[in-house]
């Protein structure tokens, strides 16, 4: 019997475990993540597979944070496997753990959830007024650029960094605008442009190898208003193609880091307010510029949708489910 908290983030769903995991080890969150993949995948693909999830399902299972200095850790997952940074996951995580009273929060007022992910630690700024939650904002790890203008799939994307390795690029570089009816070619692409980046060089990540390889292609473009000034704001709107195929609901959390990374390092100095491909928003600006990098501060809402009990009928010939993309 396994029990979960289900959020969703703009969105994107998100399906926190909260009973039925098998202990995971390791000395700490980043260790726990490789482990995962032996000690609890069947549970991950339980929850997130038909007929319990769908292609699209997101979820963590908790864990033990690295230290006292946190209140909570993070192991992220989707159809395919554990990724190392959820920005969506983070903000709903945030919304759970002041619901639940995990975290004390006074009624009016601002309260940090510090959360530790295979990424690093990060923090969900979590804000109150009436005795309801109101907002969150994601506190990314430092994001920076890898490398711009890399031959992929056709196209060229600028490669960087927010707690997993992304591939930006125009949607016009593929001749398409970044709309619900185009979702299907959209996936072409970000599978092309993965396939060849597989293994180059650019993206490795400089000390953490468990953090190499492109985990999502953001397509994105640019919203009436135009490009602001250096000091404005700017209005995208993207779409992130992560893991094999799978599509961000939302503005995406760490994809929107690695956009304002990339951002910064052109020159931008206001505030972007991301739109995903549902119409809703994130708001990012940067909190603190550190070396080589920035530090994103990431507004958004996670919204509980429900609770849920699950259980598998040993007799139950579709076992722990499947996936139809």
């Amino acid at each position: 019997m396994i029990t979960t908290v289900d959020y969703h983030t703009g969105g994107e769903p998100f399906r926190i475990v909260t009973r039925g995991v098998p202990e995971i080890p390791g000395a700490d969150v980043a260790a726990r993540r490789v482990a995962a993949a032996g000690v609890a995948d069947g549970v991950r693909r339980l929850l997130c597979h038909e007929p319990r999830g769908h292609a699209d399902m997101y979820g963590c299972f908790l864990v033990p944070p690295d230290d006292a200095g946190a209140h909570l850790g993070a192991l992220f997952w989707h159809k395919d496997g554990f990724s190392t940074a959820c920005g969506h996951g983070t903000i709903a995580l945030g919304a759970y753990a002041v619901h639940e009273g995990l975290v004390a929060a006074a009624p009016d007022g601002v309260t940090d959830v510090v959360i530790d992910v295979p990424s690093g630690r990060v923090t969900a700024r979590v804000r109150t007024g009436g005795g309801r939650v109101r907002g969150v904002t994601f506190v990314s790890v430092p994001s920076y650029v890898l490398a711009r203008g890399v031959p992929a799939g056709g196209t060229r994307v600028d490669l960087a960094y927010g707690g997993a390795i992304y591939a930006s690029l125009p949607a016009a570089a593929v001749g398409l605008p970044v709309e619900p009816r185009h979702l299907d070619a959209l996936i072409g692409h970000a599978r092309r442009i993965k396939a060849d980046l597989a293994g180059h060089p650019a993206t490795r990540h400089p000390s953490d190898e468990r953090l190499s390889g492109v985990y999502g292609v953001i397509f994105h473009e640019t919203l009436p208003g135009g490009p602001p000034d250096a000091g404005g704001v700017a209005r995208q709107r993207n779409v992130t193609v992560f893991a094999d195929g799978e599509v961000d609901r939302s503005p995406c959390g760490s994809g929107t880091a690695a956009r304002l990374a990339l951002l910064h390092e052109a020159g931008f100095r206001g505030t972007l307010v991301h739109s995903g491909i549902v119409g809703s928003a994130f708001t990012a600006r940067v909190g603190e510029v550190v070396p080589g990098g920035i530090v994103p501060e990431i507004e958004g809402m996670a919204y509980r949708t429900g609770r849920h009990v699950f259980e598998l009928d040993p007799e139950d010939p579709i076992g722990t489910g499947f996936v139809l993309r």
